[in-house]
């Protein structure tokens, strides 16, 4: 079948053990790699700063003063009430006459993320980052075990599409926790935002704080699943490690 196809001798020798390479780099994962990092990850689970009973000892103080009402003449007053209503009868929106502050600069510099979260998010990311690229190695791998389709005595094959279907699905997850840490920092710079726009609103305030204490859990919720991810890889791997290596049996006299 091979004489079908014309392939460079030399580019076949590389792409040969490209996917040796690949072969020993999955094995040793699997055997090796997935259960110290499942161990390690529990320990994590354990580590006091992810495990704050507390709450509001991951608070981070939001350093916006309320600023002074300001007095306006009774004239001026009614002149811009005139005009708001009138706005309001043009737009047809009844928010147009609430503009909020104008913002220029922060009074104390840049507003700080929240010290907390960022140094565990730190922590974590990595191990995120390390599932998606194990994963994509160890699927390479089974892939790479497929064989040539044909008809009858597939269920071998069947259990490395099921294998291919379960690493993709641990890496389409564990991709998702990345997004979900980036839309944390997107909503809470928009809360701020509004914070600085109306810092006479106490509900942006506590909203800030109950976005930051979501997050917190959230991440302890990732790291259990990342442990997780890791022993049900390798729990799965492990019990069809035969099917998955050899998934056509060569011996045909044992159907007789």
């Amino acid at each position: 079948m091979s004489s079908l196809l014309k392939v460079d001798s030399e580019i076949k020798t590389k792409v040969d053990a490209f996917r040796e390479r690949i072969t020993g780099e999955a094995e040793d994962l699997v055997a090796n790699f997935f259960p110290k990092k499942l161990l390690e990850l529990d320990h994590f689970l354990k580590d006091p700063s992810i495990n704050i009973s507390e709450l509001k000892e991951i608070h981070s103080e939001i350093n916006l003063t309320v600023p002074d009402p300001i007095l306006i003449s009774n004239l001026h007053d009614g002149l811009e009430g005139q005009n708001a209503k009138k706005r309001k009868l043009e737009d047809g929106d009844e928010d147009a006459m609430v503009t909020g502050t104008k913002v220029f600069v922060m009074p104390g510099g840049m507003m700080k993320c929240n010290g907390n979260l960022v140094e565990l998010i730190e922590k974590v990311k990595p191990e995120i980052r390390t599932l998606i690229e194990k994963c994509n190695t160890v699927k390479m791998w089974v892939q790479l075990l497929i064989p040539r389709i044909e008809d009858g005595n597939n269920f071998g094959v069947s259990i490395q599409e099921e294998t291919v279907a379960e690493l993709r699905t641990v890496e389409g997850e564990a991709a998702s926790y990345l997004d979900q840490i980036s839309r944390y920092y997107i909503t809470r710079a928009k809360l701020v935002s509004k914070i600085a726009k109306y810092p006479h609103v106490e509900d942006y305030r506590r909203t800030v704080t109950e976005i930051d204490e979501k997050e917190y859990i959230s991440l302890k919720i990732i790291v259990s699943e990342l442990r997780n991810q890791y022993v049900t890889l390798h729990d799965m791997i492990l019990k069809n490690i035969e099917k998955i290596k050899r998934p056509r049996s060569s011996n045909t006299d044992a159907l007789y």
